[in-house]
């Protein structure tokens, strides 16, 4: 090795070796919950995704790491009995928070629903504004969860019953996204301004009522990861209405070769987001298989833009569901950059582009879709 490259090498060892230090440590306490119990903590970090997990010991757990953001969003769910991560994320334990570079901790007596946190500014501040908005959507969804419940076997049948408690819980999430705006209004300096413009915004912006709120935060906060795909979804708005040229992307396939919208025109082109883990995207594949059997010799095609970020999750999905057709994937979950392109926030949520390349209806599956289809194809 030469002398220049040793000093070099030397010069750059404090560096990584101060890079790699932890800027946040969380430890907690759940009972006394042992193997085969499991915590999995997944967090986003300023655009990035990252995920960890580690056996409880006597109810104990310790996760460290770096993040660059001050705030970061993070979910945790607790396996009780060893079925899993997608158990526990689905149908068990989970809480979903903020922190930032800190020492914090968490106690609970038996699980993360009830547990309490210290040391944490950011995760305290973040309460402090879902206080005003009307509190999280887990618990707006949690309080209807818990009306239907205490109903008697006869209301849970009754679809007057039913449609009351559906219609108070509409009118919360109305009136939280109302306080959202609001919020992002009167505190243009706030990290959770952007946050609750974000999440108001939705998929289907009203750039005529986000836009000012917008362009009035910080420019702290829009130079922020968050705050460049609420840009980007503001113009995916314009960039993917109806009649509009289908944005192009090129993208890698399952085998890493590269896939691109453009090398589709003079089709009918169905550009699917979806993932492994979306219940209704699953639930939609047998009807794509269909029609995809039904109109693929006529031209049809479908694109699907996975948002997984696990690899062999997103494979074992196309091969489990039979899905024949062109798959895409950067593997950065919400962050993939077709999605981001696309103003994507939630899935499934489909495009459909025809032959001269423009997007001739969104949002259609099901029958809406096949009615769609036949209507082209005769």
């Amino acid at each position: 090795m030469k002398i220049k490259e040793l000093i070099l090498s030397a010069l750059l060892l404090p560096t990584l070796a101060l890079a790699q230090t932890p800027n946040f440590n969380f430890t907690g306490k759940v009972g006394n919950l042992n193997k085969p119990a499991m915590v999995y903590f997944d967090y986003m970090d300023n655009g990035g995704g990252r995920e960890d997990s580690v056996a409880l010991v006597d109810g104990a757990f310790k996760f460290s790491g770096t993040i660059t953001s001050n705030n970061a969003y993070a979910r945790m769910a607790l396996d009780h009995t060893g079925k899993g991560k997608g158990h526990a994320v689905y149908t068990g334990d989970v809480i979903y928070f903020y922190f930032g570079k800190e020492q914090f901790s968490l106690t609970s007596k038996d699980s993360l629903q009830t547990a309490k946190f210290t040391g944490s500014k950011v995760y305290d501040e973040s309460e402090a504004y879902n206080k005003v908005i009307g509190g999280t959507i887990m618990a707006v969804t949690k309080t209807a969860n818990m009306e239907y419940n205490s109903g008697t076997p006869e209301q849970k049948k009754d679809t007057t019953f039913i449609k009351e408690i559906d219609k108070r819980f509409r009118k919360r999430m109305q009136d939280r996204t109302d306080k959202q705006f609001e919020f992002a209004k009167a505190n243009p300096k706030s990290y959770y301004a952007l946050v609750a413009l974000s999440e108001a915004a939705g998929s289907k912006v009203d750039v005529a009522k986000v836009q000012p709120i917008y362009n009035a935060l910080s420019k702290e906060l829009r130079e922020t990861d968050m705050g460049k795909e609420l840009a980007q979804r503001i113009e995916a708005n314009g960039l993917t209405a109806v009649g509009k040229p289908a944005p192009l992307f090129t993208q890698n396939n399952e085998v890493g070769k590269p896939v691109s919208l453009a090398s589709f025109k003079g089709k009918v082109v169905l550009v699917e987001f979806w993932a492994s883990w979306c219940g209704p995207c699953r639930e939609e594949n047998p009807n794509l298989v269909k029609q995809y059997k039904t109109y693929h010799d006529k031209g049809f095609e479908i694109i699907s833009v996975s948002l997984d970020h696990v690899k062999q999750s997103w494979l074992e999905a196309i091969e489990k569901d039979g899905l024949e057709w062109a798959h895409v994937s950067d593997l950065k979950g919400w962050n993939n950059e077709v999605g981001r392109l696309y103003g994507v926030r939630a899935v499934p949520a489909s495009f459909l582009v025809d032959a001269e390349g423009k997007i001739i209806a969104n949002g259609l599956r099901g029958e809406p879709l096949n009615a769609k289809l036949a209507e082209i194809f005769k």
